[in-house]
């Protein structure tokens, strides 16, 4: 029986995905900041542990009480919306500590139990904003196509080693807690001289037709972990398969 751990399974993608994972007959090591075990169903395959991607002691014990692990789900994550000319740097380097650092630290935290098993997948969780350009989201998406091309560069150097390297782009979720968790540090990021631009803006994201539910990103991370081809990107969610079509 193969296990998963995933990384910010407190809410939206990462929560549905460890359900999935859990369906499936998967062990899973369901890892956030603040563990809450009611969130997830009861069960013998299920381990619910604390883990800051931030923090190096804190992934590393973390690994070590999960124990091995087959593949590593990159989901933990911030968002940042607002006027790239308003944001602070030390906002910039938060959103970076979380999106980027934590997921290179943790990939590298892995490897060589990887490397030395000759098997295991990494999937890392990025973005549809890395499809195409949106507005008001630079910070954000800077932070996710960097993990893009790590993803991209690192698959190559692992493929030797029979370790796999995937990236799955999820595209707008109205339903997660991707704005509502990010309230404090969006603060004032609106300017006056943006407030006309910013409200098309948000009236746009009111008007489409096709958007991303977690249960949609859940199934593409299975699928990725377990498709043993080369295929590196996987665009989950009608509108993310559309931008990663037209792109």
């Amino acid at each position: 029986m193969k296990t998963v751990l995933i990384t910010g399974c407190s809410s939206g993608y990462g929560l549905e995905t460890a359900r999935h994972f859990l369906s499936q007959g998967w062990n899973v090591v369901a890892t956030m900041r603040t563990p809450r075990e009611e969130l997830l169903p009861r069960s013998e395959r299920l381990r619910v542990l604390p883990l800051d991607v931030t923090d190096a002691a804190s992934i590393a014990a973390a690994l070590q009480a999960a124990g091995p692990i087959d593949v590593l789900v990159n989901n933990a994550g911030i968002g940042l919306l607002g006027a790239f000319e308003a944001t602070p740097m030390d906002t910039t380097r938060e959103v970076f500590e979380t999106n980027t650092f934590g997921t290179i630290a943790m990939t590298q935290a892995v490897i060589p139990q990887f490397r030395a098993r000759g098997a295991g997948v990494v999937v890392n969780v990025t973005s549809s904003a890395t499809l195409a350009p949106m507005p008001l989201v630079a910070v954000y998406t800077a932070s996710k196509t960097a993990i893009e091309g790590f993803t991209a560069s690192l698959a190559h150097e692992l493929e030797a080693f029979g370790v796999r390297g995937k990236l799955v782009q999820p595209g707008y979720a109205p339903t997660t807690r991707f704005t509502s968790n990010g309230q404090s540090r969006m603060q004032g990021l609106i300017p006056e001289a943006y407030a006309p631009f910013a409200q098309s803006v948000f009236a746009s994201f009111g008007q489409l037709q096709a958007v991303t539910e977690p249960s949609d990103v859940a199934e593409v991370v299975w699928r990725a972990a377990n498709d043993t081809s080369a295929r590196l990107r996987y665009p989950a969610g009608a509108d993310a398969v559309a931008l990663a079509g037209a792109s």
